[in-house]
């Protein structure tokens, strides 16, 4: 039996200002991240910010200390973001990639968290990456893919299909440097292709695009209706303004909804028999939209 303590008794010691928890924002939920449409990027050196994003609970919030990050400030930057998930917030983390030095730092302290949701594997070199950061963390944080090398677009089914992972995402930026490649539409539209087939090969959600840099709301808006058209079905952003557009663009629209509402019986009364092989691929689609009308709250138009 353990000694009882012998310090003197005496009125409570206040909780660490870090530990104090948040109480999460009131009538608002967030998308489940398989089918989350936007996500938030918010640097890790810039904590004031954090508690901000996480009330928007319009998308998932992902805290990068590995993007945009100086590495001289990555353990402050991971020690910022430690304190505020171990004080009640909540939120993916995106940490450094598995050939720095601080990847094993980065898994070592976010360990147990209870507010981590996950976290993005920066630059994501092979699928051994994935499980290994998924194991490390308990088996308890999925792990989304960030893929960019031209290797590693081209062999992008195998972290795909990787244990832990969820799913797959495109670091856009870090292709073209690659690559050499514009940002044109057109340019980037076989890399974006090569990942909605490799997220379908691996049963994953459609992957998630790359942010578009810039505060034009035009241009985000076409930027995120072209990538629709390609099937990923969700885009990081630098802004919480630019979450509104994200979130309109990425989802049924009314018509859309109708559509998938009515299909199915129609698909069963028309000659299922003779139309099937035709009708199959539409039938797919009508219960995909219906499936993300629900979850977004999209009504059927009249």
């Amino acid at each position: 039996m353990t000694a009882p303590s012998q310090t003197p008794a005496g009125p409570p010691a206040p909780a660490p200002a870090a530990t104090a928890r948040r109480a999460p924002a009131a009538g608002r939920t967030r998308p489940k991240a398989d089918i989350a449409r936007s996500w938030l990027l918010v640097p890790g050196t810039a904590p004031a910010r954090f508690d901000s994003a996480q009330a928007s609970r319009a998308a998932p919030t992902a805290l990068a200390i590995e993007v945009a990050v100086d590495p001289a400030r990555t353990p402050a930057a991971r020690d910022d973001v430690v304190a505020w998930l171990t004080g009640g917030g909540e939120a993916w983390v995106r940490i450094n990639d598995r050939s720095t030095d601080f990847w094993s730092g980065d898994v070592d302290a976010l360990l147990g968290l209870p507010g981590l949701h996950g976290v993005m594997l920066a630059k994501t070199e092979a699928p051994e990456h994935v499980t290994e950061t998924f194991d490390r963390l308990g088996g308890a944080a999925p792990v989304l893919a960030p893929v960019a090398s031209a290797l590693r677009i081209e062999e992008s089914p195998a972290p795909a299909n990787a244990r832990g992972a969820l799913r797959l995402a495109f670091g856009s930026g870090d292709s073209r440097r690659a690559t050499g490649t514009r940002a044109a539409a057109l340019a980037m539209a076989y890399p974006r292709s090569r990942l909605v087939v490799a997220s379908r090969i691996g049963g994953r959600p459609g992957p998630i695009d790359g942010p578009t840099v810039g505060s034009s709301h035009p241009v985000l808006r076409e930027q995120s209706g072209g990538a629709v058209a390609l099937g990923l079905t969700g885009k990081l952003c630098l802004d919480v303004e630019q979450l509104p557009v994200i979130n309109e663009v990425i989802r049924p629209t009314p018509s859309d909804a109708a559509w998938a509402q009515d299909f199915p019986a129609a698909f069963g009364g028309r000659g299922r028999v003779t139309r099937e092989g035709r009708a199959r691929p539409r039938l797919g689609r009508a219960q995909k939209i219906e499936k993300l009308a629900s979850a977004f709250g999209v009504q059927p138009a009249s």
